[in-house]
């Protein structure tokens, strides 16, 4: 999730940057996370002879509905999950690009309940349908909340938060984003200058499970494999580490290049490499564009391009699942 910017406008994350890195670009391109439409307006604008615009929030494709028709039949709108990304073009594609976590149009809507720096119902669902955040911490037992916390934001104080909220739900339900936030933040010490927001673990955290976005981030990584042609490019931006591991995995698997463990363990029939790296680390925003864009600060661009070998299914345990997900939400 890119950091809390209220005054930031809906800037691309290291567009220009992308760009450069897989031109020329050209066929058709699938953008698994539509939001505001910036990647797929530069993509457009850079040369893909057609888009398919993906997401699962309804007023991304309303909102893209009215900017889009310019391009005409060049943009393809869907609705629906980027894990399913392959169900969604006849063809094999020449590229897929992914903007994982909460998009800076919902950030900036309080209604959607994702800021903990804005008032407003305590919701966090991309699609706008299922359990919202709310339920979650209305109804989960502290054991579950600090597991969830922990595993998902990789909060310390995880067990003293969960203790909070399951005491102030005792008097009344927590149904605010500026509540939760107020008990998140009288549960740790004020953040020093240059440090970030105190609640912004729990929120990322609540924001994941009500998303089951690393279930979602895996089968999207599997969809794309089956959905590229071969010499398709992968590009995927992430905005935290936990996020940014599961790329890093699963691209290095991939590639053949995750290492050979133990020599003690079973040896592993070696199998054929299905991606290449673009890129053998991550690349971050420089700091013209970090001042210009601060959501850019926390951004992670990873780039592969698909080989010939056939999809297959990926060792979900070699590629960082968090343990609560191996386990599956509640």
């Amino acid at each position: 999730m890119p950091p809390e910017s209220p005054d930031a406008p809906h800037i691309p994350v290291l567009l220009d940057t992308i760009l450069r890195a897989v031109a020329p670009v050209e066929g058709v391109w699938l953008d698994g996370t539509l939001g505001a439409g910036g990647y797929t307006r530069g993509f457009l604008d850079a040369g893909a002879a057609r888009v398919i615009g993906v997401d699962r929030d309804p007023l991304a494709l309303s909102m893209a509905a009215d900017w889009g028709a310019v391009f005409g039949d060049r943009l393809t709108l869907v609705q629906g999950n980027f894990s399913q990304l392959d169900a969604y073009s006849d063809d094999l594609l020449d590229g897929v690009v992914l903007d994982l976590g909460v998009s800076s149009m919902q950030l900036d809507q309080a209604d959607r309940g994702f800021s903990f720096a804005k008032d407003g119902p305590l919701d966090m669902r991309m699609s706008q349908d299922g359990p919202s955040a709310a339920d979650l911490v209305n109804s989960a037992t502290e054991s579950e909340l600090a597991d969830i916390l922990y595993h998902y934001g990789e909060e310390r104080a995880s067990r003293r938060i969960a203790r909070a909220i399951v005491a102030a739900r005792a008097e009344a339900p927590i149904e605010t984003t500026l509540r939760l936030t107020d008990l998140v933040t009288s549960c740790l010490p004020r953040a020093k200058p240059g440090q970030s927001h105190p609640a912004t673990r729990s929120f990322q955290a609540l924001r994941i499970a009500v998303n089951t976005e690393f279930h979602e981030l895996i089968d999207g990584l599997e969809a794309a494999e089956r959905a590229l042609k071969p010499g398709g490019l992968l590009v995927v931006v992430s905005f935290h580490s936990l996020e940014d591991r599961i790329v890093k995995r699963f691209m290095q698997l991939r590639a053949g290049r995750a290492g050979q463990g133990s020599r003690h363990a079973p040896q592993i029939e070696q199998e054929a490499d299905r991606f290449t790296l673009i890129t053998r680390k991550a690349i971050a925003a420089d700091d013209a564009e970090c001042a210009a864009n601060p959501r850019a600060r926390s951004a992670l661009l990873r780039i592969a391009r698909r080989t010939d070998a056939p999809a297959g299914p990926v060792d979900r345990t070699a590629v960082g699942l968090p343990k609560l997900a191996m386990m599956g939400e509640r």
